[in-house]
């Protein structure tokens, strides 16, 4: 775990300097790091990122997946030898990652005017809940609001109650993935021309860029998607049905499909039933074919009917949790889960790198790493040239 360790990856040559907390600057930190780039997390001292304490179960581990392959520092952003610290990181970095609220950068001075003076071809991922400006840009915005303004939350749930939440950040792992692809873009545009730039990924309208047709279908039929549950509108049969020992996920909405799925249920004659024949009638009458389809799988084991869609090439599967995952022959053979096990956690496994590449594959290095500040030595001495003095006198001040 030292700058010297073997990463592999197509980012290999990029360090990132990741300032920030929670989730949405630190996800984009994990897809660079996952990607090869050495990202360098700096954490306030004596507290660090509250992701450490985040989870569920018995310890807190989200950690290990969003800190992974980071190495981590410390420093105190609100003094000034703190901020100096950071600068002098920033100024060999190619990528700087904060996700503040907009104008918190510029109040310590390290805005991009001021960092770009001493690093002209620094590219900054600005993560925020609205963006670097705006008459919101200075509200503080979590995932949460982000995904109610960009209008995911009211198309959550079900048609009858308040609109639901997905049960993930959603809003902030947007925003990370969208940072993050304008980060790469950046990266060949620098590559090209030698000019560094500002990526400005908020939370809203990362959310607000994966609604589909919800925009265009209002201004031109007035049309208002509204919470359709488990079922997608005008879309049949794509539902959840009830089997007899489980539930069962079917998606048999193409014609060709859906009449695979009527000959394999005993019922050929519902491919030609005016009401189920095409797309339209089966969208209109979804409730009906629902019926049709929940009265044959209640009776059936949820293995007899994944095995009755598969051979008959109709679109379904198990809804799963983890513990499905981990025994799904499939996960295993493309590795999609791995086993990370440190010390502390020797059973520890967590999803693993994606997407796949066939010739720049990242790794798991190590997962996040738990000891605050455990490479302010490595880091500060060795590319900062400070001494043993020097760190010896940071530390007794709080500022690493």
């Amino acid at each position: 775990m030292t700058e010297s360790s073997t990463r592999k990856g197509p980012l290999t040559d990029i360090r990132v300097i990741e300032l920030g907390q929670l989730i949405a600057g630190p996800y984009c930190g994990q897809l660079l790091a996952d990607m090869g780039a050495d990202v360098i997390k700096v954490e306030p001292p004596g507290s660090g990122d509250p992701m450490r304490v985040w989870g569920r179960g018995d310890y807190p581990l989200w950690w290990s997946v969003c800190a992974r392959n980071k190495r981590v520092v410390t420093a105190n952003l609100r003094e000034p030898e703190g901020q100096q610290l950071v600068r002098e990181l920033i100024a060999g970095a190619d990528m700087l990652l904060e996700n503040f609220r907009a104008g918190t950068m510029e109040r310590w001075g390290l805005g991009y005017e001021e960092l770009s003076k001493d690093n002209p071809h620094l590219i900054m991922i600005r993560v925020s809940g609205y963006g670097q400006d705006g008459p919101y840009s200075s509200r503080a915005g979590y995932a949460a609001i982000g995904e109610a303004m960009g209008g995911m939350r009211y198309l959550c749930g079900e048609p009858d109650r308040q609109p639901s939440r997905a049960g993930l950040s959603i809003g902030d792992t947007l925003a990370a993935t969208f940072a993050c692809t304008g980060a790469l873009a950046a990266l060949h545009h620098r590559n090209k021309t030698g000019e560094g730039q500002v990526i400005d990924a908020s939370i809203y309208e990362s959310v607000l860029n994966v609604m589909e047709a919800t925009i265009p279908e209002y201004t031109v039929s007035g049309y208002i998607r509204e919470r359709s549950g488990s079922s997608l509108p005008n879309v049949a049969p794509s539902n959840i049905y009830q089997c007899r020992d489980g539930i069962f996920l079917i998606a048999a909405n193409q014609d060709t499909v859906f009449s695979r799925l009527a000959k394999t249920m005993g019922q050929p004659g519902l491919a030609t039933d005016e009401r189920f024949a095409t797309h339209t009638a089966r969208g209109r009458n979804a409730k009906d074919l629902d019926e049709i389809i929940n009265d044959w799988t209640k009776s059936r084991s949820v293995d007899e009917v994944d095995r009755l869609m598969q051979e008959a090439g109709v679109p379904a599967g198990k809804i799963y949790r983890a513990p499905e995952m981990l025994k799904d022959p499939h996960f295993e053979a493309r590795n999609a889960i791995v086993a990370t096990p440190t010390d502390e956690w020797p059973d520890l496994k967590m999803q693993n790198i994606f997407p796949r590449m066939s010739k720049t594959q990242g790794e798991i290095r190590w997962p996040g790493i738990t000891t605050l500040g455990a490479h302010n030595d490595e880091i500060y001495r060795n590319m900062l040239g400070k001494s043993d003095e020097e760190l010896a006198a940071l530390k007794a001040r709080n500022i690493i």
